[in-house]
């Protein structure tokens, strides 16, 4: 009789961690937390301000490229981190910040801005988030989500352990269909580079109206990604099929080459496989800053901090700059990066002990108004930092959508560095809303899409 007391108590102990939150909490979300789970207060001393309900859709004005203006254009620094001065700010810098400043002495800087709390969503986004908050379950060891259907954003609004916050990272809003030409280099120590261009298509189950609801239950999005230069490169796809719970059924890719003419499962699109054309300087879930399943981790929660991350960084996005001025030796051109103080979520991942990555650690910072992740520093097996990412952030305000303007990953060791999704020289900027068609996303639809 005890025993089986014991096991039903554990059980409910067990369905109590991995449950919804409830109806109380959930009312915080846009009372005294913001509709998408952060602090709405500002912090004590005023350097982060109170959010106020982000900046309007017309903030700025918009050329005819789809280029923001700067809404903050005429803000300058209130002060620029020097390899002279960092360990005066260490307490709010990542190790990886720090060790670039080690790295790169007499070029690296962070020039530090007034902080704006830019970022708002649209209002259906809100509601799907307050639905998520009441039903959204963890299964399969954090690895998949139960009763997320709908409009699938945010899945937990207000996270209990580390797996939950990067599920929001995962999960977030992307604007929809969201299609985009970009540009990604992998400069030389002495900072020459070819640049590869990409064409890519990002579609939600939800907005493909003749999407067969079975086959898409546990699809969160279709990737597809086409190689335009260089020749040597041009022509080659990329499809993949990003399911939720990957544990239950893995990523599915395809890759059609030019060279060969065919369509083959690539599946090693995934984890620590080599990201598209990175010179072996990412990997495959270094893209969108983390991508893919998370079960090869323990994620631990360490709590909120303040930290200077990228943010605002539409100077850094002007279609004025070519990528000349962008990409520099080392690093890219610092004088174009603006940083602020934010709230973050700091979480760490753990290789487990059963399961094989060539980072044995991630050390993730992840922006609480948008659930981007911002910074990560990445350590090898022997314990050693080895690569320092930064997502340089924008609000795109005209279509209430948080995105990166550039993810940057700094090898340390090298002295090499990967720079992807510029578009500054391309012919427009993000184009959100398409529409898709089931067909699209096949890998009978790949050999049409390759050019050479």
């Amino acid at each position: 009789m005890r025993k089986t007391i014991a096991v039903l108590a554990l059980s409910l102990l067990a369905a109590h961690v991995m449950a919804a939150v409830s109806p109380e909490e959930a009312a915080k979300l846009g009372t005294t937390l913001t509709p998408v789970g952060a602090e709405k207060a500002g912090n004590a001393d005023g350097s982060i301000p109170a959010w106020t309900g982000g900046i309007p859709k017309n903030a700025g004005a918009v050329d005819s490229k789809g280029f923001l203006a700067d809404p903050f254009a005429a803000e300058k620094p209130l002060f620029v981190i020097t390899a002279a001065t960092v360990d005066k700010y260490k307490d709010k810098l990542s190790d990886g910040q720090v060790a670039m400043f080690k790295r790169y002495p007499e070029t690296y800087k962070i020039p530090v801005y007034p902080s704006h709390r830019t970022v708002n969503l649209p209002a259906d986004v809100y509601e799907s988030i307050k639905r998520s908050a009441l039903n959204v379950k963890a299964i399969n060891d954090g690895n998949g989500l139960e009763n997320f259907t709908g409009n699938r954003y945010y899945a937990f609004p207000i996270p209990k352990n580390g797996v939950e916050v990067l599920w929001n990272h995962i999960t977030r809003y992307h604007g929809g269909n969201l299609r985009r030409i970009i540009t990604q280099a992998t400069p030389q120590t002495n900072g020459s580079y070819t640049p590869i261009r990409f064409e890519e298509e990002v579609a939600v189950p939800q907005a493909i109206p003749d999407i067969d609801p079975a086959k898409a239950a546990n699809v969160l999005s279709y990737f597809k990604q086409s190689v335009t230069a260089p020749a040597r490169l041009a022509g080659n796809v990329l499809l993949v099929h990003e399911t939720l719970d990957q544990v239950k059924e893995p990523r599915l890719a395809w890759i059609y080459n030019a060279g060969q003419r065919r369509v083959r499962r690539a599946p090693q699109v995934s984890y620590d496989g080599p990201g598209t054309a990175s010179d072996g300087l990412r990997t495959t879930d270094n893209f969108d800053m983390f991508s893919g399943a998370p079960d090869r981790y323990d994620w631990k929660l360490v709590g909120k901090k303040e930290l200077y991350i990228p943010y605002n960084s539409y100077k850094l996005d002007s279609p004025t700059l070519k990528y000349d001025d962008i990409i520099k030796a080392g690093h890219i051109n610092q004088d174009l990066t603006r940083y602020e103080l934010h709230r973050v979520w700091e979480v760490i991942g753990t290789v487990k002990p059963s399961e094989r990555h060539i980072y044995a650690k991630r050390h993730m910072y992840i922006d609480e108004d948008s659930w981007q992740v911002a910074l990560v520093d990445h350590y090898d097996g022997r314990g050693q930092l080895w690569r320092v990412a930064e997502g340089h952030a924008q609000f795109y305000y005209d279509h209430q959508v948080p995105a990166y303007t550039v993810e940057t990953l700094y090898d340390l060791i090298a002295g090499r560095y990967l720079a992807l999704g510029m578009k500054n020289e391309e012919k427009s900027s993000f184009v959100f809303g398409f529409a898709a068609k089931a067909a699209d996303y096949t890998p009978a639809a790949l050999r049409s899409e390759g050019v050479r």
